[in-house]
């Protein structure tokens, strides 16, 4: 199939499929007239790209999922480069679900604290003490 075919087929455009080439993601095959050809391989090729990208992989981490399909692997993530990147995916979001985390528990105290600050300055609390936008006379 040409590059127009296939990007069609992958949901994504010749330009990011030529981008994949030139990184060295997509073959370079090309027929006698000189246009691109691409097969089903490629195809399963851009669908491991994109699911992974998908999940927030980026594109060189992708590189090990693409060369064990293309080693003639059934499936991107059954070498051992490409568990690796599983792995150091998984402590990364781990250590990004351990900062969200930190940062809901201050947001859930501030808003705990605000609340009871509000609850005190009801209707017969104290006046409400505001310097922004007091003049001077």
């Amino acid at each position: 199939m040409r590059i127009g075919e296939l990007a069609a087929r992958a949901g994504t455009t010749t330009r990011t499929l030529r981008y994949y080439e030139a990184r060295g993601l997509l073959p370079a095959r090309r027929a006698d007239n000189g246009y691109r050809t691409y097969d089903e391989c490629d195809l399963k090729l851009l669908e491991q790209i994109r699911t992974l990208q998908d999940f927030g992989f980026g594109l060189e981490e992708t590189r090990p999922f693409v060369e064990c399909l293309r080693a003639g692997h059934p499936e991107g993530d059954s070498c051992p480069a490409s568990l690796a990147v599983y792995r150091r995916k998984l402590d990364e979001l781990d250590a990004l679900i351990g900062e969200l985390s930190a940062v809901r528990d201050t947001v859930a105290r501030q808003l705990a604290r605000a609340e009871l600050n509000a609850e005190a300055e009801a209707p017969g609390g104290p006046e409400p003490r505001c310097e922004l936008g007091r003049h001077p006379w």
